[in-house]
Parts: structure tokens; C-alpha cells; sequence
């Protein structure tokens, strides 16, 4: 990956292929902030001229090349809307970040000064960077940055951007991988040896395993499948920490619908319908690679979802973890069944608060789009995911349980209906956190996220390249760096 480094001093002096400086908006061209005094002088104090000559007047990750001039060291001066300096935020400074550092794949260093706070910058700088190898036996384009060095940056700043820029590459890797590659058993390996890496203990529950633990709704899921399902366990036990927060994640790493098979059209797509049992993962790993002071134990579900003699049924009743029992009417609807498991073995950790993340529901995109996650839960904990979400950038919002189909959630044959009866599509989102919350005590802090639409990008925008996105990695940080203080 791109080495992240501090730097200090005037940026017009610094040894870098690009400079890239943050300009604020204005009426007929983009205001220079006093810091960028030495790079106005560079080019005969007219840089704030030639940007509006280019149509560039300072708005929001809008950006210019421009041929160094003599007296700077850089090749390029790339010039980088921030847009009102009022309205100045960490996210914009992130998105204009990334933006920079995309435009310079192909240099070899580059460095960056931007007003605001710089660990903002150096979080965009980071995540900017990612690339995805992919598979191609030929040339994969131009390279991302070696270098990249952020001004009025801290060592310990460049630290965690580093670490959280990481995690999020890791989960990318991973939900942007091909499903013939990353099946359940593969996913369990790749996941035991991050976790190694990090210092994190690891628990993996094989078949035979899940069978003697009662785990029944991740074997239905899994049952279709020539790849058996697993369960991994991972446990960060810092010393002295005294809180406890259980992550799990929905882990289908493919989806194909099952018996209720699933249009052809986009179901490419449902490779990655493990992200959020990736993005728990790292989490977990990001926390323990921080040394922050919070117990975490992190739950992820993995099996494929396939369609054979051997696939469950619309009308079987399966028996959870916990020994309740599901009346199941829809096999494209299986990632709340093998969330169940993982849910119901997490709580028998008693954590203080639980959250579990999935790419659940195509409702979620129909209610929220595809950059805002669904949340739904305990009130205390959906508006804390939603504060720290404006903060982070990786925005959420929650939703209700309307009495209506908590109603339509019974069935008159076992504990619980997989689905609301009489209804088809109908408030799918909420559907599915209903049937959640039916394996969660009352009394404990619980959110689930519904990433479904934010889990993946169908652009390039900011810091997020086309693609698996990450989300909501940093939300969970942030989230466990609230319980560690």
C-alpha cells in the first residue's frame, strides 16, 4: 500500500512529484488560504487567476492540474476545491483528499496541505489510495502513489489512518473477490490469518461442529452448497478492559436465492453479499491493531447459498442456536437465518451491547438508496450509530418497527415467521430487523445494520473507487473507541 507519512513546514519547498493544496470557494475564483503563500508566489501570485481562467472556483473536491512553475521542485501543482471555508468538515476534507490522491496514480510521490484537520486528510489521503489487483495477467494500469505525505499531520494521526485505511482495504479485498474463490472454508482460512496477524484469538466451527451446536439456520442456508458453511469466532481481550461488544456479521459469500432462485439479471453481483461479515472483521482486527480498550468479540456466519437436492425449502421449520424455531417461506431471504445463529451465540459471550451488519435487504435500497444504511434496533443505539455515521461519512438512519408487521411476523406453526405473512416486498427492510430482534433481550443495547446498498459503489466518488466499499468500517471504530473511553 501507499506509505502515509507527516510532514511540516511550507509545502512549496516540499520534494514531491504533485503538490496538491486546498483552495476555498469564491464569487469569480477560489480563495487561497495564507498557508499556500509560498505556492501563490511560485507562480507570480496569479494561482487564484489561473484557476478561474480553468473554470475552477473552489467547490467541493473540484480539481485542476497545473504545470509547476519554475522555483518549486513538483512537476504538477493539482489545485482542490474545499468548497466554502465556513462549511469546512472533516468529510469534505476526506473526499477532497481522495479525489487528490486518485488523480495521481502514476506519480511516484505526492504530497498534501490542506487547511482543517489533518487526520481528516490523511484518512482521505489513505483510502484514496486502494486499488483493487483483481486477476488480470496483463498491465493493471497506472500504480497508486509510493508515497504520500500529509502536512500538519501527526505521527500518531498517520498511524490510525494508516490502520483504519487498511482494515478497509482488507475488507475490499475480500467482497470484491470472486465467489469460486472466496467460498465459505476459504473465507474462514483468510479470516484466521488476518486475525493471527493482529494478535486476535480465532474459533472456527466446521460442519460437524455447527451440527452438534444446534446451529440450524446456517446449516439450511449452507445445506445446498458443495462448500460447507462455517462460524468464526474471533476474541480481543485486551488487559484492563472492562466493556464487552459483540460484532456479527452476515457472511453469504454467494447468494443465489435458493429454491426462490433470483432473477439473472445482477446476480453477478451477489458475491458480495459477505460484506458484512467482512467489514465486523475488520473492525475487530482495526481495534485490536489500535490497542483499543474495549473486549470485542466478532461472530460471522459464511456459507453459500445455492440451489441443489440438498437446498432448504419454502415451508421448513428450522430450529436456531438458541432453540427457537423458524417457519421459513422464503430462501432468498436467508441472511436473517444465519444471522440468528450468530446472534444467539454472541449473547451467550453477555456482551454489554451487540451490533450485527449485513447486506440484508433489497429494501434497503428502495428506502435509503445506495450511501445510506438502514438502522434499526434499541433508540440509544440506532442514533448513536447515526451521530457517529455524519461524523465518519458513512451515513445511516433509523427506522421503525410498525406494530403492523411485528404483527405479520408470527406464524401459527412455530416461534417466529422468517418473513411478515400476507405481504410480499412491503417494508422488506424493516422485515428483516423485526425478525432480528426477536433473538435479542429487550433490555440490551442492540443495532442492526442494513448495508445492502452503501456495502458496494456503482461510481467513483471522493475516497470510494467503484466497487466494495468498506462501509461501514470506520462507523464500527469509532463505535468501539466510544466504549474503550
Amino acid at each position: 500500500m501507499t506509505a502515509l507519512n507527516a510532514a511540516s513546514g511550507d509545502i512549496a519547498a516540499a520534494e514531491a512529484e504533485v503538490l496538491v493544496v486546498g483552495v476555498f470557494s469564491g464569487e469569480d475564483a477560489p480563495v487561497l488560504p495564507d498557508s499556500l503563500a509560498g505556492i501563490d508566489a511560485a507562480f507570480g501570485g496569479r494561482l487564484a487567476e489561473q484557476l478561474a481562467v480553468l473554470g475552477n472556483t473552489g467547490s467541493a473536491s473540484s480539481l485542476t492540474r497545473l504545470p509547476a512553475p519554475a522555483g518549486l521542485s513538483a512537476k504538477l501543482v493539482y489545485a482542490v476545491g474545499l468548497g466554502d471555508a465556513g462549511d469546512l468538515d472533516d468529510e469534505t476534507l476526506r473526499r477532497a483528499a481522495g479525489t487528490a490522491v486518485r488523480a495521481a496514480f502514476g506519480k511516484d510521490t505526492v504530497a498534501i496541505a490542506f487547511e482543517g484537520d489533518p487526520e481528516a486528510t490523511a484518512v482521505g489521503a489513505a483510502l484514496g489510495a486502494y486499488k483493487f489487483e483483481g486477476y488480470k495477467t496483463g498491465d493493471g494500469g497506472d500504480a497508486a502513489p509510493a508515497e504520500v505525505a500529509v502536512y500538519g499531520a501527526t505521527a500518531a494521526a498517520i498511524a490510525k489512518a494508516t490502520v483504519l485505511a487498511e482494515s478497509v482495504a482488507l475488507v475490499k479485498d475480500w467482497a470484491d473477490a470472486p465467489a469460486n474463490l472466496l467460498r465459505p472454508p476459504t473465507f474462514a482460512i483468510e479470516i484466521e490469518q488476518a486475525a493471527t496477524a493482529a494478535g486476535v484469538d480465532v474459533e472456527i466451527l466446521n460442519a460437524e461442529a455447527l451440527s452438534a451446536g444446534g446451529y440450524g439456520g446456517v446449516l439450511a442456508v449452507g445445506g445446498g452448497s458443495s462448500a460447507e458453511p462455517r462460524l468464526v469466532r474471533l476474541s480481543y481481550r485486551p488487559e484492563g478492559a472492562t466493556r464487552h461488544v459483540a460484532l456479527v456479521g452476515k457472511g453469504i459469500t454467494f447468494d443465489s436465492g435458493g429454491i426462490n432462485i433470483k432473477p439473472g439479471a445482477g446476480m453477478w453481483d451477489m458475491k458480495g453479499d459477505m460484506a458484512g461479515a467482512a467489514a465486523v472483521v475488520g473492525a475487530t482486527l482495526a481495534a485490536a491493531r489500535l490497542g483499543l480498550n474495549v473486549n470485542v468479540t466478532c461472530t460471522v456466519a459464511l456459507a453459500e447459498n445455492m440451489l441443489s437436492g440438498s437446498s432448504f425449502r419454502p415451508s421448513d421449520v428450522i430450529t436456531i442456536r438458541n432453540g427457537m424455531t423458524v417457519e421459513v417461506l422464503n430462501t432468498d431471504a436467508e441472511g436473517r437465518l444465519v444471522l440468528a445463529d450468530a446472534i444467539s451465540r454472541a449473547l451467550e459471550d453477555e456482551p454489554d451491547a451487540l451490533y450485527d451488519v449485513a447486506t440484508l435487504t433489497g429494501g434497503q435500497l428502495i428506502a435509503l438508496g445506495r450511501r445510506t444504511m438502514g438502522l434499526m434496533g434499541t433508540d440509544t443505539e440506532t442514533e448513536r450509530l447515526r451521530r457517529i455515521g455524519e461524523t465518519t461519512g458513512e451515513h445511516g438512519w433509523p427506522m421503525p418497527f410498525p406494530e403492523d408487521i411485528v404483527k405479520l411476523m408470527e406464524s401459527s406453526i412455530a416461534d417466529v415467521s422468517q418473513c411478515a405473512t400476507g405481504l410480499k416486498r412491503d417494508g422488506h427492510m424493516v422485515q428483516g430487523g423485526i425478525f432480528l430482534s426477536k433473538f435479542v433481550p429487550e433490555d440490551l443495547p442492540w443495532a442492526h445494520l442494513d448495508i445492502a446498498g452503501p456495502a458496494d459503489s456503482d461510481s467513483t466518488y471522493g475516497y470510494i473507487a467503484k466497487g466494495a466499499t468498506g462501509f461501514p468500517v470506520r462507523t464500527l471504530v469509532a463505535l468501539l473507541e466510544e466504549f474503550a473511553s
